[in-house]
């Protein structure tokens, strides 16, 4: 019963621990830690897969010359071939992971012989996604040590080391194109708002400023993938990529907000309440958005990694809850006017074109965070690309329908806003700067 027990809490924590990240070179510090598996980096290799590993100051809480250090030591492991391993110890066959014809051994602490370190190569022969494990079969013995993992495949007839996981050794290619179309995009409009300038409003030059960062941070993006492949660490500027990123999403979101609730041409005269609703939404969203960002492509060991990418998750749902529900319930406002009130019935027809927009804004965001990360864990990890391709497409429809559906035209329905309305929010905005010069 220990056993399957202890089995199964293995089981669940190679399971749930193991991370799908671009492998950079790694610089990991354990400290006094009993844990029987510590999963490190997960890589698709190739049949010119290899692996470094260079360990350092390595300490047993317990010296004591007759352990048997065989039973601590680091292999290559996929997720399929670990279920036959949990297998294997909840039957009793093996009693320590390392013992398992299952994995790929790559070596144990018996080699130390009274040193503190060592290195090794190991050849991976056999192409398939691996998740570097150390194993701690010793019972109540804490390790400490640092390591240093490199995981690469050689290309070409230079053996040139790439590390890149195999399925995403060509993202730089894929980020620089991407580029080109956004640049494209910001052509195409520009020459939209220069045919139409008379109807052209801040939004629209708004919108044109978003393409243009979008595509500027696509090149960052390939720049620094490209970096990535050739060194295996992260670039100097990665701190731009976070920041032109955190600018993005608090560029998109507010242009989603603007349009969605019809304020593209009222954002100097925006009311109250949805000045309120703006002040709580826009920093939530950009502070999630900014965290994922960050937890996605860092490089630095972030503990709970998976708990945080989910509390920002939830964090930007409820931002898009918060504006749904204030569109939906003013859209019920109206209609139960509109049969009284031809006004109200006018308005009623505007808010439901924004809430049609919005639900369509709905389907992208989530189009592109689950859908693209189901087809990210489902395809093979040799097409991992692919869920970066459908997510830029569906980047590249949203912005060709908004910029369809928001137009430069002198009777927009997405974004004309009548006289009365405009009155109102005048009115209104004389009547704050009149407070405001009480005071």
């Amino acid at each position: 019963m220990a056993i399957t027990c202890r089995s199964f809490l293995l089981f669940l924590l190679i399971t749930f621990s193991v991370s799908s990240v671009s492998a950079e070179i790694r610089f990991t510090e354990i400290g006094s830690d009993d844990r029987p598996i510590i999963t490190f980096d997960e890589f698709g290799f190739t049949h010119t897969g290899r692996l470094e590993l260079n360990v350092s100051q390595v300490t047993l809480s317990i010296k004591n010359p007759r352990l048997n250090l065989a039973k601590v030591g680091f292999f290559l492991c996929t997720r399929d071939a670990w279920e036959r391993v949990f297998q294997q110890l909840v039957d009793g066959e093996i009693t320590c992971a390392l013992e398992s014809d299952h994995v790929k051994f790559v070596t144990d602490f018996k080699f130390l012989k009274g040193k503190s370190s060592f290195d090794t190569v190991f050849r991976v022969n056999e192409p398939d996604r691996y998740t570097l494990v150390l194993a701690n079969c010793l019972w109540r013995v804490k390790v400490s040590m640092n390591v240093r993992s490199a995981m690469y495949n050689l290309e070409g007839k230079q053996n040139r080391r790439d590390y890149l996981s195999a399925g995403e050794t060509i993202l730089p290619t894929v980020f620089f194109l991407s580029s080109l179309v956004s640049f494209a995009l910001a052509g195409i409009w520009i020459f939209v708002l220069y045919k139409r300038r008379l109807t052209v409003s801040p939004v629209h030059s708004f919108m044109l400023a978003f393409v243009i960062l979008k595509a500027f941070i696509l090149v960052l993006e390939a720049a620094n993938k490209q970096y990535i492949k050739r060194t295996g660490s992260a670039p100097d500027y990665d701190i731009s990529f976070y920041i032109s990123s955190f600018l993005k999403g608090m560029m998109l979101y507010t242009l989603i907000v603007l349009i969605g609730y019809g304020w593209s041409h009222l954002k100097p005269y925006l009311q109250d309440k949805e000045k309120n609703v703006l002040k709580m939404v826009i920093p939530l969203q950009v502070v999630a958005h900014f965290a994922l960002v960050f937890i996605e492509e860092t490089s630095l060991p972030i503990p709970s990694k998976p708990t945080w990418k989910i509390v920002a998750s939830v964090l930007q749902l409820i931002c898009y809850c918060t504006v749904s529900l204030r569109m939906f319930r003013s859209s019920r406002n109206l209609r139960e006017a509109a049969p009284t009130d031809e006004k109200a019935a006018a308005k009623l027809m505007k808010l439901t074109a924004f809430i049609l927009y919005y639900v369509t804004v709905i389907c992208y965001i989530y189009f592109t965070r689950l859908l693209v990360y189901v087809l990210g864990t489902t395809t093979s990890y040799k097409n991992a690309w692919t869920s970066v391709v459908v997510g830029e497409l569906a980047t590249v429809a949203f912005c060709v329908f908004s910029g369809y559906k928001f137009r430069p035209a002198a009777r927009n329905p997405y974004s004309v806003i009548d006289d009365e309305e405009k009155y109102v929010a005048a009115e209104q905005v004389k009547v704050e700067d009149e407070k405001r010069i009480g005071q």
